[in-house]
């Protein structure tokens, strides 16, 4: 667990057990990748999985994570432009992914990369107090009329997350 909880430096990035990440690099291996600098260190790091049915097949990021001593640099943003293409070779109609309300950076970001905000998610994440998720997403080549991509107008509770 030591080896990803070095790069979670970051307070808004989950962290979870080491079953959790085991069993994500069980099932989906291709949607879990580690950018390491070339003296060997960790750089980043992105885990996801693919899910849904019919036109709602996606690819979901679980965690983005980059080490303070490499932002800035494009290391995000390589590691999604691989986690899309995954999901556009497993055929899926967007990407989606769930960031805090108060992570204006990682939304700013996310925008840049072209994700919208599909959706706010009322108390997401737990805490003191529970804080909001924008629902973000990004449309897939299969979408040609980029229906997943159209704003819902009313929030949502977690439980009516599908």
């Amino acid at each position: 667990m030591l080896y990803f909880n070095n790069v979670n430096l970051d307070p808004l990035t989950e962290t979870y057990g080491l079953s959790f990440y085991t069993q994500y690099l069980a099932h989906w291996p291709e949607y879990f990748q580690v950018a390491e600098s070339p003296s060997g260190e960790i750089m980043g790091y992105i885990m996801g999985k693919a899910e849904g049915h019919g036109e709602n097949w996606h690819g979901h990021v679980t965690a983005l994570t980059v080490s303070p001593d490499y932002r800035r640099l494009g290391v995000a943003a390589t590691l999604m432009n691989i986690l899309e293409d995954v999901s556009e070779k497993k055929k899926a109609y967007f990407v989606d992914l769930f960031v805090r309300v108060s992570n204006k950076v990682a939304i700013n970001m996310y925008k840049n990369l072209g994700y919208i905000v599909y959706r706010t998610v009322l108390e997401y994440y737990s805490g003191d107090p529970d804080e909001d998720a924008y629902d973000m997403r990004k449309a897939c080549s299969r979408d040609v009329n980029k229906k997943s991509v159209i704003p819902l107008s009313h929030p949502v509770r977690p439980e009516d997350v599908d």
